[in-house]
Order: C-alpha cells, then structure tokens, then sequence
C-alpha cells in the first residue's frame, strides 16, 4: 500500500503546477497542501485507479488536497463508516474536500446518521458539509421520501443568519437543490426563500434572494419536468412570479 500511495503522489508531483495553485487560491480552495492538479485530471484519474477501501483510506492520511479527493472516489461506499466519516470530517479545511467528501457519505448511506452531528457544529466546514450534504442528498437519493426533504428547510432557516461566506453558499445551495427536486417540495422552498429575502439579516436577504430567482425561473418547471400536472405548473409558476416581483 504505501508503495501505492507514493506512486501515486509521484504522479501528482509531476503534474503539479503553481499557475494552477494560484487559480485554486482565488477560488477560495486551501492550497496549503496541494500541487495544483485540476479535478479534470484527478477524475480519470481516479477511475483508472479502481476502488480500493484501503488506499482511500492511506491517501486521505497524507494530507494532500490531490490525494484526498482521489480517496473521496476511489473509496468503496460499502465500507465507509460513520466512524471514518466523522474522522475525515475533523480535517476538513476546505469548501472542495468537504463537498466531494459529502457525496460519498451520501452515496454510502449515511445521511441521516451524520446530518445531526454536521448541522449542530460549530466549525466552518463541519457545517458547510451539513447543507452539502442536504444538496447532495436531493439530487442523488431518488428513492427518497419527499419529507426527509421538508425536514430539512428548519434546519436551513435556523442557519440562514450565520454570514460566513463557505456556510452561506452552502445553505443557499441546499436550499435550490431541494426546491427543484420535485413540484411537491418546490413551493415550501420557495416561500422560505422569500421569507428570507425579506429578512433585514444580509445573509438570509441573499440566500433568500438568490434561491427565489432560480426557483421562480420558467426553466426551472421545465427541469422539474411534471408533465401530468400542466394546471398545477401554471399555477406555481405564476405564485412563484408573484413571489419574485415582491421580493424585488
């Protein structure tokens, strides 16, 4: 394995790249530990390399922003833990890991076993993963029942205020992904998004704001797709187009 692991972070080594270092840091990833590898390399990458529950494990050891999104997909969902997941989470320290390490904690399951733990910290990404998950959870759990969703949106209200910037994208990103999720969950979301917009709290004004306008937007229907309910999508757009102008 650790002869693995190195060739692997040799591979890396020759692909870093301080041009692309310098772009990450603008975007706000934590490049204190990273060769500056893109994600567009990283994912074939990854496939290539196969599951293996055991090496996702020895790279996420190393520290190495490339290493530990490569365990987030090279890892074996049957195995993974709560335990490991809430190991891993003790080292998040940036937006990207925590988002492309919840996925596969929703793919492996575990959801609702770490959602209480996520949404009631304190830390910046520990928090974040809380609506990365919700966000995650909404596209990728089909089966799903609508109010595990309709749970959730307490959860983004309560914490709509908290103004740092890494939680707040997160929470309006939960909040858009849950509302195009299914015409049945669109217009609760909706109406928080406009209660929030109308918060005299800057944060919750802009995560209000910025979900009302994609989730009054015409495409949005469209991609929710209801076809067998035309009278009932008519009906929500023109709500949804009457929320939007009282907003702005």
């Amino acid at each position: 394995m650790e002869q693995k692991v190195a060739g692997i972070l040799s591979q890396l080594v020759a692909l870093a790249s301080e041009v692309n270092r310098g772009g990450m840091s603008r975007y706000g990833i934590n490049t204190a530990k990273a060769f500056g590898v893109p994600n567009s390399i990283l994912h074939p990458m990854a496939r290539k390399i196969g599951k293996s529950h055991a090496l996702a494990l020895a790279l996420w050891s190393t520290g190495w922003r490339e290493a530990r999104i490569l365990a987030c997909h090279v890892d074996d969902k049957k195995q993974v833990t709560k335990a490991q997941a809430l190991d891993w989470a003790r080292d998040f320290d940036s937006w990207e890991i925590v988002d492309h390490a919840v996925k596969l904690f929703v793919e492996a399951g575990l959801f609702h076993e770490l959602l209480p733990a996520f949404v009631t910290s304190n830390g910046e990404f520990k928090k974040r993963a809380a609506f990365s998950m919700m966000a995650s959870a909404a596209v990728h759990l089909k089966k799903e029942p609508d109010q595990t969703f309709l749970d959730c949106l307490p959860m983004i209200k309560a914490a709509a205020g908290d103004d740092r910037n890494f939680v707040k994208k997160a929470v309006n990103w939960a909040l858009r992904q849950i509302g195009k999720r299914a015409l049945s969950l669109h217009g609760p979301a909706l109406s928080l998004a406009g209660e929030l917009a109308a918060s005299d709290t800057k944060a919750e004004r802009w995560i209000g704001k910025d979900a009302a306008k994609e989730l009054s937007d015409p495409k949005t229907f469209v991609m929710i797709g209801q076809k067998k309910t035309p009278k009932n999508k008519r009906k929500l757009l023109a709500q949804a187009t009457d929320s939007l102008s009282t907003i702005r």
